[in-house]
């Protein structure tokens, strides 16, 4: 006689309609009797699907059903991407994108039925509907980050967005400051009371959270360097320290004379404001850049303030970020090695540094030539 199956265990085996089943019981749930059938044209289709859900059952996962849908699962999986110290802002860029575009066109398709074809069509439609390549790598890129979440729960077997081809990625072009304009930016921030985040931002490349996340710890004016270890964000209307954007963004950086003269200014000023609130000072993080009464600031707020100087200043238009730009035009136009460029803006991969800049100062093509000029005719 046969050895009984035992809770967790899964069988297969053929209907007599010809497609295969496979089963697997979870004992009792409620009180009752749980089985879960997967089907398919293949012994080998179930067995994906059975075993998959077996590891599911075994890490305590719920086991995938047939009638989950995408729409479910990315509802499920944002929200617990959220708990798990995603960052306010990428989370509302996330919620946004699944409910304008992949929910509309994917919502009803079962999660385990979900194929490749299926996501090249969804890119292939939105680029045709007029979305930026960019975008749509996004959306693919979203896609492919909550399957890879999905094959580790153990609800699909592979991740099908991973397979599927995304556009050609176009590059916006950059036009950051010119050196000229950063010297006129320098002027028009000389008593700002953020002038040294301006300069820093602009001198060292730093991103606005890495700026604003940075403490006095970090800062050592005597060596004249800085390290970039945290960056600030905002979780449910709650100021918070955050890892950087990736490993490489945690780097020590040498400051130029100009951002340490700039930030031992600002320490001394701080130090004013600090001794005028008193006890109503609400610094508790030792930030480097805060409110007057001592709390972190608003990267908008700040915006706003760095979008006004430049209109005072008569001039162009520039976001924040694009002080990060121009710290890298600036450095190409030094002649700075391209992967000093790179650990200096904490890019993962030289590659991104050079796709993004390389083609910022196009006079340094010319400059190239003439030198070659130069060296062959000395011949």
């Amino acid at each position: 006689m046969g050895k009984k199956r035992g809770n967790g265990e899964g069988s297969i085996y053929r209907r007599s309609d010809g497609r295969w089943a496979g089963v697997l019981d979870l004992g009792y749930v409620a009180g009752k009797r749980c089985r879960k059938s997967y089907y398919g044209r293949t012994r080998t289709e179930v067995a994906e699907r059975l075993a998959a859900a077996l590891r599911s059952n075994a890490d305590g996962v719920p086991v995938p059903g047939e009638r989950q849908t995408v729409g479910q699962f990315l509802t499920h999986w944002l929200g617990e991407r959220a708990m798990t110290g995603l960052r306010e802002s990428t989370h509302r860029g996330y919620d946004a994108k699944i409910r304008v575009h992949i929910l509309p066109s994917l919502s009803r398709t079962p999660l385990a039925k979900l194929t490749v074809q299926a996501v090249q069509t969804f890119l292939s439609d939105k680029l045709r509907s007029g979305l930026s390549p960019r975008t749509v790598l996004h959306l693919r890129a979203i896609l492919r980050a909550a399957l890879n979440d999905a094959v580790k729960w153990g609800l699909v077997t592979r991740n099908v967005a991973a397979l599927a081809d995304g556009p050609r990625a176009i590059h916006d072009e950059i036009d950051p400051f010119t050196p000229d304009e950063a010297r006129r930016l320098l002027l028009a921030i000389r008593g700002d009371r953020l002038e040294a985040l301006y300069t820093i931002a602009l001198a060292v490349g730093l991103r606005q959270g890495e700026a604003l996340g940075l403490k006095w710890g970090d800062i050592d004016l005597e060596s004249g360097t800085v390290v970039v270890r945290n960056a600030l964000d905002r979780h449910k209307g709650e100021f918070r320290l955050v890892e950087p954007k990736t490993k490489k963004s945690r780097r020590t950086l040498a400051l130029p004379a100009i951002a340490i003269t700039a930030l031992k200014a600002r320490r001394a000023a701080q130090a004013e404001e600090r001794l005028a609130v008193g006890l109503d000072w609400q610094g508790s993080w030792d930030l480097v850049f805060t409110t007057p009464f001592g709390a972190p600031l608003h990267g908008s707020n700040v915006t706003r303030a760095f979008k006004s100087i430049l209109k005072r200043a008569g001039l162009r238009e520039q976001r924040f970020h694009d002080l990060r730009h121009a710290c890298a035009s600036l450095l190409i136009v030094q002649g700075t090695h391209p992967r000093v460029i790179m650990e200096t803006l904490g890019h993962s991969r030289i590659s991104t540094t050079m796709d993004t800049y390389g083609h910022v100062i196009p006079e340094l093509q010319r400059d190239a030539a003439n030198q070659m000029d130069a060296l062959l005719a000395s011949g």
